[in-house]
């Protein structure tokens, strides 16, 4: 039984269709979101990050995979083994119309259907932010027992963990330093990489982060 709580009932109604509808891209919109948020393409982010993986091999999951927006960008790259799993099952189905031999399904981030390490990649964009403070363990420690090698996230950055008002909404949206929070959580967890992006229009900072499991 999937755990519940209040952001999932938002995410999985009316809230959630409205945001998989307002941000269908293909990896060249994506790319082009992406220059005019951060001043950089997310094909030169996973470039930058995720370059020396064995595309034919590595084994990748995103947790929070939407309608596949990201794992596109990946597949275009050449990265072969792409799963996703999603909340959302409005969102699911749209990815399903969308994408080709990469396999998302439907389920929680706090309870992920996959044995302990079965992927070499485990990754999150825009997922951690929207997950209460006092839930924020649970996704956590399903993203590193799935892991057999490494974590990758792309999520709003704040040295304190901090709630913002989402689209007139309490209670959906935080920004921490979570590449940190692995590295509190998991002491086996290495740094490999950080890169804090700020936004073009403003000063607010995003953080781009690899851990490897030793």
């Amino acid at each position: 039984m999937i755990k519940k709580t209040d952001q999932i009932d938002k995410w999985v109604n009316v809230f959630g269709k409205e945001y998989t509808d307002r941000n269908l891209y293909n990896p060249h919109e994506l790319d082009k979101f992406y220059k005019k948020s951060w001043g950089v393409t997310r094909t030169e982010i996973n470039e930058e990050f995720l370059s020396f993986l064995d595309k034919d091999k590595t084994k990748i999951l995103e947790v929070g995979s939407n309608i596949g927006n990201q794992l596109l960008s990946l597949q275009l790259m050449g990265f072969k083994n792409l799963y996703g799993i999603e909340i959302s099952k409005y969102a699911v189905e749209k990815s399903k119309e969308r994408t080709k031999d990469i396999n998302i399904i439907y389920g929680s981030a706090f309870d992920l259907p996959f044995k302990d390490e079965y992927f070499d990649l485990v990754f999150t964009s825009g997922l951690l932010i929207h997950i209460s403070p006092k839930d924020i363990n649970f996704a956590l420690d399903e993203i590193y027992r799935c892991s057999k090698k490494y974590i990758f996230g792309f999520e709003y950055y704040s040295d304190e963990y901090t709630e913002i008002e989402y689209r007139g909404n309490k209670n959906m949206l935080w920004k921490a330093n979570f590449c940190q929070m692995y590295l509190n959580r998991f002491k086996d967890l290495k740094f490999i990489k950080e890169k804090k992006l700020k936004y073009v229009g403003n000063d607010k900072v995003d953080s781009v982060f690899l851990l490897e499991k030793k």
